[in-house]
């Protein structure tokens, strides 16, 4: 190994994290964490122009890369763009298929993409693609390789998208993985009839559950598939309640419904499997709510308040576990209100994942996005409900969990990644494409525009 090659071999370690998982997500807030205190912005433009793309691409220095420090680096990758990497050299193909098993310990351990939206219309095929709020990029999730069925949106979890619908003949439930293509036809209940569904994938244990509740059917009992044992086991039947919405919402193994009668919430504890009510009365004026499951214990109520139109807000509350009541925690500013709703009557979605809040309506041509943490407002292009058969929910893409009964990851289903990233790369015209910032499929009914890269995510605070 050269001088050269050493010199960088050794600043690439130095700068190899020591801890473990970061819980920052990758490419978030790269501004923010660049520019310290004594590092200025300024700094850091002078710093990265110093370097000449020459030094910076020498192919002489990734070829002397230490196999443990190659690792490291690819397992920083988005995700997306891993199965474009596998052409660079045989050497790194053999990494990304899985044949290493420390690339596999290194994706685990390294900070997660960020979150997504997923964006899935029904259709024969289906269309699915996903928006990286930390790439302010779309991709598109070729799920051509699924049944032709009449498939709806259950949701995401841990990499995974669960899937239902009928088969022509019974009603079915799949869970695949759209980066490794991975899928598997789920067992049928006990009581195999419609259901609303929820996924949720255990990191630790490396496994993943589904829990059927919510039916017309109120005599149906609640059943939960467990990945590692591959079968539904049946538990309690719910309580009778006359449900506000089917909407549910999981936070710390417990599923939330809203109820009429009575009054509150009606909680679902996995672990012990019984159902429990929760008295948390509902904010007076309550037109239409949503629950909303935040990072660890938090669950949020998203609704508007009013009786007319010229008084209505939209507004955020946290249950709060101890005294069983709804604390208010944010309005929706008033010019986002106008511009999300034109209408008083009409309607609108809303979903979260770990402390983030997405609206989307009928008639807008873009979402909103509300940061729990941050209290930042941020318009979202491309992602409307313009179509009935629409569905969105926020994605973590990830290649570690597995469709496999007993949820571990199979090196083998690496070798299945086939991902079409974007429209650009297989369109002769592909400058024009990328400078429109259009993603579209000649056949998809789901057609996501921004005018540019930068302007895909907009923040106001």
């Amino acid at each position: 190994m050269d001088s050269t090659a050493a010199a960088a071999t050794a600043r690439a370690a130095a700068a190899r994290p020591t801890s473990g998982r970061a819980a920052q997500p990758r490419g978030l807030d790269e501004e923010t964490c660049l520019a310290t205190p004594n590092r200025p912005p300024s700094a850091i433009t002078s710093t990265a122009a110093a370097a000449s793309p020459a030094d910076a691409m020498d192919p002489r220095v990734w070829a002397a890369l230490p196999d443990d420090l190659l690792v490291e680096i690819l397992a920083r990758v988005p995700p997306f763009l891993l199965s474009r990497l596998r052409a660079v050299s045989r050497r790194w193909g053999t990494v990304l298929r899985g044949a290493d098993p420390s690339f596999l310990a290194a994706h685990a351990a390294a900070p997660s993409h960020g979150p997504c939206l997923l964006a899935f219309t029904r259709g024969a095929p289906p269309h699915c693609g996903a928006l990286s709020l930390p790439l302010r990029a779309r991709y598109r999730l070729p799920l051509g390789f699924l049944p032709a069925w009449d498939l709806c949106l259950v949701g995401s979890s841990g990499g995974l998208v669960c899937l239902s619908g009928s088969d022509g003949a019974a009603f079915r439930t799949i869970v695949c993985n759209p980066l490794t293509q991975a899928w598997r036809v789920l067992p049928g209940m006990h009581h195999n009839h419609p259901r609303q569904l929820v996924l949720a994938v255990d990191r630790k244990l490396r496994c993943y559950k589904l829990i059927a509740a919510a039916s017309d059917d109120k005599t149906l009992p609640t059943e939960v598939y467990d990945s590692r044992e591959d079968r539904w086991s049946v538990h309690q039947t719910m309580p009778a309640a006359s449900l506000c919405s089917s909407k549910m919402a999981f936070c710390d193994s417990r599923l939330y419904l809203e109820t009429l009668s009575p009054l509150g919430l009606m909680m679902y504890k996995v672990d012990a499997g019984h159902w429990e009510h929760i008295p948390a009365k509902f904010p007076r004026s309550l037109l239409d709510g949503y629950l909303v499951a935040g990072a660890r214990r938090r669950l949020f109520l998203v609704g508007r308040i009013g009786l007319y139109s010229t008084l209505q807000s939209m507004r955020i509350w946290e249950l709060d576990h101890g005294k069983t009541i709804w604390v208010e925690i944010s309005r929706m500013p008033p010019k986002y209100f106008r511009a999300l709703l034109r209408l008083s009557a009409e309607r609108f979605e809303c979903f979260g994942q770990d402390n983030l809040i997405c609206f989307t309506s009928w008639n807008q041509g873009k979402g909103l996005l509300y940061d729990v943490d941050k209290k930042a407002w941020s318009w979202i292009a491309g992602c409307a409900s313009q179509l009935c058969n629409t569905q969105f929910c926020f994605y973590e893409p990830s290649t570690l969990f597995s469709t496999t009964p007993a949820g571990n990851f199979d090196s083998r289903q690496v070798v299945c990644w086939q991902m079409e990233l974007d429209a650009a790369d297989r369109c002769p015209d592909a400058k024009k494409v990328a400078q429109r910032g259009t993603w579209a499929t000649p056949t998809s009914t789901l057609a996501l525009a921004f005018s540019s890269p930068d302007a895909c995510l907009s923040t106001f605070v």
